[in-house]
């Protein structure tokens, strides 16, 4: 969103939520996990696996919904809330999908792992590639609902407009800075020749 479009939802009274950008990029994940599962049904039929879109799917989950999208919200709201007084109930749900971050992050690495091996022409890795496109697929619907549909609108209670206000800058900074984040360390890794 441009700084002009920003000012004009502020000057016409829009006062959008730091959830509300969380929301959003959830349904672009959606969209990517969508097309994940029809890849692991042609993987599947086809017997082979197509090497450059799982390296695309990797970055994708690993960039946008893992650094991009959990940064904005282990970084920040969950800072954020951790810095609050809230209900055992919502310490708990946080605790959860911080935990369910880490989880899909170990499917991802076992997901990369499978690719390598296959790509270095082990075929026997085949249904480890399936099992973890398929995991990622069951995983991504449930955690998003269970941020959505019961967490991020109830927890927005704890912080006051300003505080609200405050957290969204800091959102709209973090995207802004991850595209040189993620092209400082490519040069960087070839560079190194890591």
């Amino acid at each position: 969103m441009t700084d002009k479009k920003k000012s004009q939802q502020k000057s016409e009274g829009f006062k959008m939520k730091p959830v509300a950008l969380l929301m959003i990029e959830h349904r672009l994940i959606e969209r990517m996990i969508a097309i994940i599962k029809e890849e692991e049904g042609r993987i599947n039929s086809r017997n082979r696996a197509d090497v450059i879109f799982l390296d695309t799917a990797v970055d994708f989950i690993r960039t946008y919904a893992d650094r991009t999208h959990h940064g904005k919200e282990e970084d920040l709201l969950f800072r954020d809330l951790a810095l609050k007084k809230i209900s055992d109930e919502h310490k708990k749900t946080m605790q959860e999908l911080v935990n369910e971050h880490l989880y899909a992050r170990s499917v991802v690495a076992k997901l990369v792992a499978a690719k390598e091996k296959y790509a270095g022409g082990d075929g026997s890795v085949l249904k480890e590639i399936i099992d973890r496109l398929k995991e990622l697929g069951e995983f991504y619907p449930r955690h998003i609902e269970k941020e959505d549909r019961h967490f991020f609108i109830p927890v927005m209670a704890y912080f006051t407009r300003d505080e609200m206000d405050s957290m969204l800058n800091e959102m709209w900074e973090f995207d802004r800075k991850m595209v040189h984040e993620k092209y400082t360390r490519l040069v960087e890794k070839f560079e190194t020749g890591a």
